[in-house]
């Protein structure tokens, strides 16, 4: 060995040893472990510890808590669907085919395919009830080759957030559903809104997700009388999301959203789980699989902390005023 790579590894170790954890070096010494990340929207850029979305940069520090550092001892390859499900399946067969330790992947539209490309590759979903989708036998003994994070909290999560949106707009009539073409969520959305004795508009459903379609959806939402908006967690939306709050600023409609970016870019109001949990969650997941455990063996996890939003200047451009009450229950207020 060269005297100066001699000298960088010698340093590298070092600075290794004053940042890791005692813990962290249960972690193999001198392996390299290589894992995958599967979004359906988010670009490859923010799939980063520097990612302007705090629960990729806090999915990093986890990981390298636990002993993993990329350009270190990990090596990490990033594909994003860029919104296009037509583009999932291929995608999913190029991750399988890159074989790595473990793969990360996020929502049912990634895991499914990604279970038919392999049966053998440990995956970590982040999805709706895995159960109910097929994707494994039983949350608490998953079986196959999948673990990882739930994010459905069933009927009741909408319930709470139809509860919340009305103290904010309590003369809702005609609440319209946006979704994603074949979203089981649509239905609940629909279920809950009904039992609660109001009138529903829609669903309304998007397929490609292009621009023109979603100001086709939301023309026709309007012409229909809605009054105010769910909106699903559909992958389309989250790549769409700027662009889906500006369409109900323009044509008025007051709209709880099912993650908290959606209110950072300008919308009413969120109700949703915590992010940073669940990512880090998943690293812990990572981890057990690089470390030997069997998917399997390793409990699918049910977040029970969820997060209220609220957007002060967007309820102030559509007329809403917004209880102190519910501003003091509120995790975030944006001014």
């Amino acid at each position: 060995m060269k005297r100066r790579e001699f000298i960088r590894l010698a340093c590298g170790a070092s600075a290794l040893a004053a940042t890791t954890p005692r813990a962290a070096w249960a972690v193999e010494p001198h392996k390299v472990y290589r894992i995958a990340l599967l979004h359906p929207s988010h670009p490859v850029s923010e799939l980063t510890e520097n990612s302007r979305f705090n629960y990729w940069r806090e999915f990093f520090r986890e990981l390298r808590q636990l002993g993993y550092i990329e350009g270190n001892n990990l090596v990490v390859e990033r594909f994003s669907g860029e919104g296009r499900t037509d583009h999932y399946p291929e995608l999913a067969r190029e991750a399988a085919a890159r074989n790595p330790n473990v793969i990360l992947a996020i929502t049912i539209w990634m895991v499914g395919p990604l279970k038919e490309a392999t049966s053998t590759i440990p995956i970590v979903a982040m999805t709706s009830d895995p159960v109910h989708s097929g994707l494994v036998t039983s949350m608490a003994r998953p079986g196959g080759n999948i673990t990882g994070v739930s994010i459905d909290a069933g009927l009741e999560l909408w319930g709470k957030r139809l509860q919340l949106f009305r103290e904010v707009v309590p003369t809702i009539s005609k609440l319209a559903i946006l979704s994603v073409q074949k979203s089981a969520e649509a239905a609940v959305m629909q279920e809950t809104t009904e039992k609660a004795g109001i009138g529903v508009v829609g669903p309304f459903y998007v397929n490609k997700g292009s621009d023109d379609e979603y100001r086709e959806v939301f023309a026709t939402m309007s012409w229909s009388g809605a009054n105010a908006l769910f909106v699903d967690d559909g992958p389309e939306h989250i790549t769409k999301r700027q662009l889906i709050v500006e369409l109900a600023a323009k044509y008025r409609l007051p709209a709880i959203y099912p993650f908290r970016s959606f209110v950072e870019a300008g919308g009413l109001m969120s109700y949703a789980i915590d992010a940073v949990e669940i990512f880090r969650r998943a690293a812990g997941d990572i981890d057990q699989v690089l470390k030997g455990a069997n998917p399997a063996d390793i409990p699918f996890y049910q977040p029970t902390k969820f997060e209220l939003a609220v957007n002060l200047k967007a309820a102030k451009e559509i007329g809403l005023t917004i209880s102190e009450p519910l501003l003091a229950r509120a995790d975030e207020v944006i001014e």
